[in-house]
C-alpha cells in the first residue's frame, strides 16, 4: 500500500483495512513498519475528523458518580445542601468556589472541567 496522508474516508476505511490485515506482523518486518506508520497517519485522520467534546461539568458529575455508585443523597452531603443537588443538576444554580473545591477533592474531577461555562 502507498503510504499518504488519509484526506477522504475512502482512504481512511482502506487504512483502516490494511492495518488489521498487517497488525500482528513480526517486529521490524517491513509490514510491522508500515503498520507503524498507518497507526500514525490513521490517528491523524481521526483527530481531525472524530473530535470529542469534553463534557459540561454536570455530564462530569453525573458520570463520575455513576462509576462510584453514588446517589443524589451522596454528592448532598459532599456538596452540605439537599437542596443545592437538585438545582445544580435542574441548572437553577451555578457551581460556586466552595463546590468546585469539594468535587475536585472528592470525586477527583478535573479543574478544568468543572470551572467550564455550561
Amino acid at each position: 500500500m502507498e503510504l499518504k496522508i488519509i484526506k477522504t474516508k475512502k482512504d481512511y476505511h482502506k487504512s483502516l483495512a490494511r492495518f488489521a490485515e498487517i497488525f500482528s506482523a513480526k517486529h521490524g518486518s517491513k509490514e510491522s513498519n508500515e503498520a507503524d506508520i498507518l497507526a500514525l497517519l490513521i490517528k491523524d485522520y481521526e483527530n481531525k475528523h472524530f473530535v470529542i467534546d469534553a463534557p459540561t461539568p454536570i455530564e462530569a458529575i453525573k458520570y463520575r458518580m455513576e462509576q462510584q455508585g453514588l446517589s443524589n443523597q451522596d454528592l448532598a452531603k459532599i456538596l452540605g445542601y439537599k437542596s443545592r443537588v437538585s438545582d445544580i443538576f435542574h441548572n437553577t444554580r451555578k457551581l460556586n468556589l466552595k463546590m468546585i473545591r469539594k468535587l475536585y477533592e472528592t470525586l477527583h474531577i478535573p479543574l478544568e472541567t468543572l470551572v467550564k461555562e455550561y
